[in-house]
């Protein structure tokens, strides 16, 4: 991993301040990524053929509705982008076919496989009526056809489908299966990136100004209000580090099941080795309500970043590191958000 501190969101500060420019580095419209957040802009960028540009997973985030407190998620138009939070949901959107019967989808590949097979009789008497650069042409077009269908045959060529979750829509919103439905969100974005069914996925976890209270930790109290408790208040103090290792220890268990998945395209390779994981964080100090010295986390993509450091960049504009995450990607944009703070990458970073 990286860990990183020290960044500042310039320009932003409490609550709603920091989560709406927590992914897009602000600046609204007017700049080269159009106010999106980073993992709409990154979609759109690398517009893969993908069934989903992009995979919006969150744990309860919607109890208190849409608004700038409760979305880190920006289209370019400036709409809130919601999280898919429901569990039933989310798993019928990514893995509707895999959760029908065995005979439903034994029929559903009969269907496919007999729509392939007219096409290409019908191309293969064509094939011999081409020349040789019409030919290649055509099996360029044969290639992306059979590419398709692998991607839409959810489990095959070594993608595994994860299991559909324990927790009905309904309680997946009860405060008490908050942990169930963190592991279950996660399985589900493994295996989605495993599958190829999409190449960015987010997850956001409740929302700023969180209402949750960490009850499988024995904490009685909300999340915000932990965030909020004096020094004097010892025990207070130490139940929010309590409740902020456990989210912690997430972030592990999602580089774990990363490593702990082959990535097909690249042989030899895990998922984490070849995903650029980034764990944000909207805000500084809560007890101040400041965006200033704002901790972030990088993990993954071994071969571009260089990890197992702890680097500070005092007074750093956080917009660098939305630039680093993006060249991560491949992609060459030079600044992300508003521009004014600076331009380019975070220096250092990379191997």
């Amino acid at each position: 991993m990286l860990v990183i501190d020290g960044l500042d969101f310039k320009g932003a500060t409490n609550h709603e301040g920091g989560m709406a420019a927590m992914l897009t580095g602000g600046g609204g419209s007017a700049t080269m990524t159009g106010g999106r957040s980073l993992d709409i802009y990154v979609a759109e960028q690398l517009a893969a053929d993908t069934r989903f540009q992009n995979i919006p997973l969150g744990v309860q985030t919607s109890a208190w509705g849409a608004s700038i407190q409760t979305r880190m998620g920006y289209n370019g138009d400036g709409s809130f982008v919601s999280p898919w939070d429901r569990t039933q949901d989310a798993f019928g959107r990514v893995f509707g076919m895999a959760s029908s019967t065995p005979s439903d989808m034994d029929l559903s590949e009969m269907r496919q496989q007999s729509v392939l097979d007219a096409v290409r009789g019908e191309l293969g008497a064509l094939r011999r009526e081409l020349g040789s650069e019409e030919r290649i042409k055509l099996e360029a077009h044969l290639d992306s056809i059979r590419q398709l269908e692998s991607r839409l045959m959810v489990g095959g060529g070594g993608c595994g489908t994860p299991p559909a979750g324990t927790v009905s829509n309904a309680a997946s919103q009860q405060n008490e299966n908050f942990p169930m439905v963190m592991r279950n969100q996660i399985d589900l974005m493994v295996a989605a990136l495993a599958c190829d069914a999409t190449r960015v996925a987010t997850m956001q976890c409740s929302h700023t100004v969180s209402p949750t209270v960490p009850s499988w930790l024995d904490i009685s109290e909300g999340h915000h209000a932990l965030s909020h408790m004096s020094d004097s208040n010892v025990a207070g103090v130490q139940q929010f580090v309590q409740a902020e290792r456990w989210f912690a220890e997430q972030f592990r268990y999602l580089l774990e099941r990363l490593d702990a998945t082959p990535d097909m395209s690249t042989p030899g390779s895990s998922m984490l080795d070849t995903t650029a994981v980034f764990w944000p964080k909207e805000m500084g100090d809560s007890r101040l309500h400041v965006c200033e010295s704002v901790p972030f986390v990088i993990a993954g993509a071994g071969n571009h970043f260089n990890l197992g450091r702890y680097l500070q960049f005092p007074g750093g504009n956080h917009q660098k590191i939305l630039v680093s995450m993006c060249h991560a990607m491949g992609l060459m944009n030079p600044t992300f958000g508003d521009p004014s703070h600076g331009t380019g990458p975070l220096a250092g970073l990379t191997v």
